[in-house]
């Protein structure tokens, strides 16, 4: 079996470790050392996609959604907006009062995310136990365990608040909101592969 990276791949590859370099250099230079536990977590993440590529054979949009996420969330954190970060900014006054506000960039990227995850983690079981093929375990199982990363997702999040003073993480509305957002990504990511299937099948 052929272990070498495909070119695209490799583009991916190459864009992503661009990215997370710059910014790294940008939240150092800056101090905002909140951040550098994401990058840890975003390079880890690389290595774990990295060394299973063979493995997986994800498919390489599936690679650029889950860059593009990576990107979203380093400009979430270091792009500043209106004298705060990318993350508060406010997008659709969906709901505004003076407890929440949605839609916030921050709760876009986090459904955007999860819906990436399960996406991802559908792929992985099919794969890996084609028997579930167009099955509702299939649907079910990779969308809650989306949510279940997105739980993983704050305790990284809290461990930044214990490490350091004056994040920008928030309080227990906006956890509460994040775990909504993501639930809501990975469930919608899931009807989407839902009729994709169908679609397929009919086509």
């Amino acid at each position: 079996m052929d272990t070498k990276p495909k070119l695209s791949e490799i583009m991916v590859g190459g864009f992503t470790v661009t990215y997370v370099a710059a910014f790294t250099i940008w939240f150092l230079s800056t101090g905002n050392f909140e951040f550098i536990v994401y990058v840890a977590t975003m390079v880890a993440l690389m290595l774990l996609v990295g060394l299973s590529l063979r493995k997986a054979e994800y498919p390489t949009a599936m690679l650029w959604g889950l860059s593009i996420w990576g990107l979203a969330h380093m400009a979430g954190g270091g792009v500043p907006v209106s004298g705060s970060v990318l993350y508060n900014l406010h997008l659709v006054p969906i709901v505004d009062n003076e407890r929440m506000f949605i839609l916030k960039y921050d709760q876009l990227v986090h459904g955007y995310g999860f819906g990436v995850t399960a996406w991802v983690l559908h792929h992985l079981l099919t794969r890996h136990f084609p028997d579930t093929r167009g099955t509702a375990t299939a649907l079910i199982y990779p969308a809650l365990a989306s949510m279940g990363l997105g739980a993983v997702n704050e305790m990284i999040e809290f461990s930044a608040v214990l490490m350091v003073p004056d994040t920008n993480v928030g309080g227990y509305i906006n956890t509460a909101l994040d775990l909504c957002f993501n639930a809501f990504g990975a469930v919608l990511a899931m009807i989407i592969v839902a009729f994709a299937r169908r679609y397929d099948q009919r086509s």
